[in-house]
């Protein structure tokens, strides 16, 4: 299986990882410095890889949405 066929299959793992790994980064850079312990790291990015994961879920509502049959009342709000 090539990459780019899972990539096009699996679009939102994809943005969720590619998110993830940006984020890891970037508090890893930021807090280098602090001292925190071990536990206190593995906590952190946790918790950025599930925050990631919830920002692509959120940006991608209106995608569901979108992808749902409509039932033919285009006025329904």
């Amino acid at each position: 299986m090539k990459i780019k066929d899972w990539i096009g299959r699996h679009p939102r793992l994809t943005m969720w990882a590619v998110l993830a790994v940006g984020m890891v980064l970037i508090l890893l850079w930021s807090a280098k410095d602090v001292g925190l312990l071990p536990g206190q790291w593995a906590a952190l990015i946790v918790a950025t890889i599930l925050l990631a994961g919830l920002c692509v879920w959120i940006i991608t509502w209106e995608d569901d949405d979108e992808e749902r049959p409509a039932d033919g009342n285009a006025n329904h709000l």
